[in-house]
């Protein structure tokens, strides 16, 4: 099976789980692109989405693949197993390193000789007593390439990451307002971010992705801005049924958008931003405010004198209030 790596480890027992596992066998699938996440935050009328998510949800396509295997030993051994791809607390990347699979780079993903970065991670447990495999040691050298390129210095030392800093997290997670000092190092990402990964030297090694369901959709390596917030729920919807990206849901995708069209320098984006300015949703109109207030402050003076008074959201009335 070409499509992924295995690795096996014994007497893993995460109590928390399942406390009859006695091993783990950790798989990795690639997901590399003939895509390149660094030309593409040079767009910046378009939308830059990791590379990870340009397709279907891995859990899915991931499980999917990790089920079958699962059942066909529970079938073969007679033993109980349990199916993991991120999406429980189970730590994957220690116990990808434990098992021999790759190390934990300085970025904290992990890294494979054979495999580079590009690739997700996913577990079965097991009640069978396997054979260990060697651990694998750390391979980055005095190389600090992660550490240096990240946007938003979210690496307060090697192997380190403060999470409230990391583009992923802000533009995926994080439900509210991103902070003032990250929009501008966003720039066109509205999904993620791919920097620390793309630059690491091991991915000269990485695999593109043979799963067709996780190679790149066409429509989303650098979807136009003006086209994307432009949609409405059902709109949304649609265009990321069985992505990812459906799980930010609309407001938070769009508040990325709005920042990348601020960020843009493209003033054809105007008006796209203007017509955010009265969306239903309140952080959306918040960060319509900041993206006019990039592209136009004299417009931004004109919007402010008509929406401001009638404006009831204490965020969408910060980002006005913003600038006196």
């Amino acid at each position: 099976m070409d499509w992924l790596a295995t690795r096996l480890r014994q007497r893993m027992n995460p109590q928390n789980l399942w406390p009859e596992a006695r091993s783990a066998i950790v798989f990795a699938l690639a997901y590399g692109q003939e895509v390149d996440p660094m030309a593409r935050l040079k767009e910046r009328s378009t939308g830059n989405i990791s590379i990870y998510a340009l397709n279907r949800d891995y859990h899915d396509v991931f499980k999917g693949k990790l089920k079958r295997i699962a059942q066909w030993l529970a079938h073969e051994t007679g033993t109980e197993v349990k199916v993991f791809v991120d999406t429980a607390p189970l730590m994957e990347k220690p116990l990808a390193e434990q098992a021999g699979l790759g190390w934990q780079g300085k970025h904290t993903n992990l890294v494979s000789r054979e495999l580079g970065s590009w690739f997700f991670l996913g577990c079965i447990l097991t009640a069978l007593e396997l054979e260990v495999n060697a651990a694998e040691g750390d391979h980055c050298g005095s190389c600090r390439a992660c550490l240096d390129i990240c946007p938003t210095k979210a690496f307060p030392a090697p192997y380190q990451l403060d999470a409230r800093r990391c583009i992923s997290y802000l533009t995926i997670e994080h439900k509210g307002h991103i902070p003032m000092e990250f929009r501008k190092p966003m720039g066109n990402r509205i999904y993620g971010c791919d920097d620390c990964l793309a630059v690491c030297p091991w991915n000269k090694f990485a695999k593109v992705a043979a799963e067709q369901k996780l190679k790149a959709r066409d429509d989303l390596v650098a979807p136009s801005l003006a086209a994307l917030l432009s949609l409405d729920d059902g709109a949304f919807r649609k265009m990321f049924a069985g992505s990812p990206v459906k799980r930010t849901g609309r407001s938070r995708f769009l508040r990325n958008c709005l920042i990348a069209s601020g960020n843009s320098d493209d003033r054809s984006l105007l008006e796209p931003v203007r017509k955010c300015l009265a969306d239903e949703s309140p952080l959306v109109r918040a960060m319509a405010v900041w993206a006019l207030l990039q592209l136009d402050p004299q417009s931004f003076t004109k919007e402010r004198k008509q929406r401001l008074s009638s404006e009831t959201d204490p965020g969408a009335r910060a980002e006005w209030e913003a600038v006196a």
